[in-house]
């Protein structure tokens, strides 16, 4: 693993030639069906959703998009999702659990679009829905960080069985430039924020938020998208087939182990 400072990390997944999930779709997965709308309102081209096998296993996708241009990015919101974008997610999650077909989860975005609209539309219940009813599928879920992780537009396609993060990725409840602002007042401090704030897959996994670390080529993902999709498979391949043996109520019960404990500390 390198040992990248989290602003170096960040300028690496910022960059726009990193692979999106649109591109770990086509490599990964088999025949994939996208679907669209959230049957209330409308669709949202900042999530993408659907059925694709892996192997001979049916399984549920769903992911951020983030664009390569400014057309692909206006397009889809620049990944940050409106309300019925949530509720897509969360009609297709209810579908995978009803056919027993596991979820996989991609995540990358700066965090659920703050517009007017988007809280007209009850942005903030979309998330929590997520939160409140992914936490109980009687299916096994993995989520995968391949990027950014913000906030509560990311935590909406995070409660999973499996967590696991590419290697320049981070995840975190706030932006470093938001946290800057709301601390010092001064976005300019955004890189010294970075660093405080612990966002990285080696921190997280040291907190036991994040369960596994997905190697990428040096330089990251876009040096080597077929290499980032290959260890994604490796990981998927070993992590499927752990989930599956797991009865359904065991499988649960740990997923509430697994959000319960974060957070937990010692006062010494």
């Amino acid at each position: 693993m390198s040992n990248l400072s989290a602003w170096k990390k960040i300028e690496i997944i910022r960059n726009p030639a990193r692979p999106t999930v649109n591109d770990y779709i086509s490599l990964i997965f088999e025949k994939y069906y996208e679907m669209h709308g959230d049957r209330l309102y409308g669709d949202d081209g900042a999530i993408t959703g659907g059925i694709a096998l892996f192997g001979k296993t049916p399984v549920t996708v769903i992911g951020h998009v983030k664009g390569k241009n400014l057309e692909e990015n206006k397009n889809s919101n620049f990944a940050m999702p409106h309300p019925e974008g949530y509720r897509k997610a969360l009609r297709l999650a209810k579908q995978a659990e009803k056919f027993k077909r596991p979820i996989i989860c991609f995540i990358d975005t700066p965090g659920a679009f703050c517009g007017i609209a988007a809280e007209e539309r009850g942005q903030g219940e979309a998330i929590a829905r997520n939160l409140f009813e992914f936490m109980k599928l009687k299916t096994p879920i993995i989520s995968i960080v391949t990027g950014e992780g913000g906030s509560g537009g990311a935590l909406a396609l995070g409660v999973c069985d499996e967590l696991a993060m590419l290697e320049n990725a981070v995840y975190s409840v706030i932006s470093p430039r938001g946290c800057a602002n709301i601390l010092w007042k001064d976005g300019t401090r955004e890189k010294e924020a970075a660093e405080l704030l612990k966002i990285t897959a080696e921190s997280l996994k040291g907190f036991d938020i994040c369960d596994t670390i997905i190697e990428e080529p040096i330089g990251g993902a876009h040096h080597s998208t077929e290499e980032t999709a290959e260890n994604i498979t490796e990981y998927l391949i070993e992590t499927l087939h752990k989930l599956s043996k797991k009865d359904v109520a065991i499988l649960l019960q740990e997923r509430y182990n697994k959000f319960r404990k974060i957070g937990d500390f010692q006062e010494n």
